[in-house]
């Protein structure tokens, strides 16, 4: 029986702590949307959200947000997070029209011909003061103390990249109980999340400028997130759902009969934005398996750790049945020209720079192929999300449901792993 209004889930041997994070991913964030949808529709209707914590970083920031301030009635933060990515334009998120893409680039190459232009250097290539405005308007951060309040939510996590202390700081909002950490290169501060922790978290180094949070300025929280996972662990989860923006398909080899193509700088800032939002997630998925492993063949069942006994954390990985990049493929001529000669000119606009194109378009032929795609990968897998919301008690020693990535590899390494075909 899925919880009703003003109940926990329970499980774990006890009461289960759920938590949902949600890594970066630019315009793939529509993706993440899609699997909201799917579990509101296979909740009781008027259900508050079936997750304790929520944890995001960039775009997945802004997802958990909105989800967070409208807690009490988990169909209607999805509802409105789906008409805002099902109707996206790219001139809501930055400003578009050539005269200002213009200005931008020369800006940038005279900056780079002259060796800086003291005051004058640029801020960022894109002006991303529309996605302001519209997340100004749409989200009401005064609800998300209302929902720990009522006792629909525990804690909110909003994570960013501070530039001057070089440390991943993930900026928490929730229960009086809760502490702040500290641990090598990252921390946890409490303070009340608003607009400019999510400009902070979203602002993608020289695609964005950056933010200013008290005395120090901020960039996009993927930037040293090495532990994706560790906001939600640490504010008390005993479940994770993560959702991913990658499918984990590895391109093929190149043959001895091709010549390889020197990489275009549009193809290496892709591959740029790939690794900063989706390989610490992977990582950190490792060493949450491993853990769990170790843990679940201690005859004790515990080992302790510098805050007491560590613990098992179960996790379950939603990723892209398919690849985003074919996807953007089929929608990168909805951007507006401007934006087209812009990447055309990083060589982005070809297969090998689809990457970079992928977390750039923010059109709603794409954000909608992707949310249908998030829709049909959650159904595909209704039964086990819904136990797994349940508490039900997971099959694998790893406590890791789901993950197919680089199934091979850890197979061999993991054998306990449980990877879903």
């Amino acid at each position: 029986m899925i919880p009703g209004e003003g109940q926990k889930i329970s499980g774990c041997s006890g009461d289960c702590t759920n938590a949902l994070v949600l890594p970066g991913g630019g315009a793939r964030g529509a993706y993440q949307v899609g699997i909201l949808r799917a579990i509101s529709e296979l909740l009781p209707r008027r259900s508050p959200s079936p997750f304790r914590i929520l944890s995001g970083t960039s775009a997945g920031a802004i997802n958990t947000t909105v989800l967070a301030s409208r807690a009490r009635l988990f169909h209607v933060g999805v509802a409105e997070l789906e008409h805002v990515w099902r109707n996206f334009e790219s001139a809501d998120v930055f400003k578009t029209d050539a005269f200002t893409l213009t200005r931008n680039s020369l800006h940038w190459l005279l900056t780079l011909v002259t060796g800086g232009l003291g005051r004058q250097n640029p801020l960022s290539l894109l002006d991303n003061d529309p996605l302001r405005q519209m997340l100004g308007r749409r989200i009401n951060f005064s609800a998300i103390q209302k929902s720990i309040d009522a006792g629909y939510i525990d804690a909110l996590s909003v994570t960013a990249a501070g530039y001057s202390s070089a440390r991943s700081v993930s900026f928490y909002q929730g229960m009086e109980n809760l502490s702040p950490w500290r641990r090598v290169r990252r921390i946890g501060r409490r303070e009340d999340i608003d607009l400019e922790h999510l400009m902070a978290s979203i602002a993608v180094p020289i695609v964005f400028p950056s933010v200013r949070l008290g005395q120090e300025y901020f960039g996009d929280g993927a930037m040293r997130q090495a532990t994706p996972l560790s906001p939600a662990v640490h504010l008390g989860a005993d479940r994770i759902l993560v959702i991913g923006v990658r499918n984990e398909t590895m391109d093929p080899p190149a043959t001895d009969f091709e010549e390889p193509g020197y990489p275009s700088l549009g193809r290496v800032a892709g591959y740029v934005l790939d690794a900063l939002f989706m390989d610490g997630l992977s990582a950190d998925l490792e060493r949450m398996a491993r853990i769990n492993t170790m843990l679940s063949q201690l005859k004790e069942g515990t080992l302790e750790g510098d805050e007491g006994p560590l613990r098992t954390i179960e996790a379950f990985v939603m990723l892209p049945s398919e690849d985003v990049r074919e996807i953007a493929a089929r929608h990168v001529h909805e951007m507006p020209k401007a934006v087209r000669l812009l990447l055309g000119g990083l060589g982005a606009m070809n297969k090998g720079g689809m990457q970079l194109a992928s977390y750039l378009l923010f059109e709603s032929g794409y954000t909608r192929e992707l949310i249908e795609l998030g829709y049909k990968d959650a159904m595909d897998r209704r039964e086990e999300l819904l136990s797994f919301l349940q508490g039900e008690p997971m099959e694998s020693a790893s406590g890791i449901f789901g993950w197919n990535d680089l199934s091979s590899e850890y197979t061999v390494r993991l054998p306990a792993l449980q990877i879903s075909s």
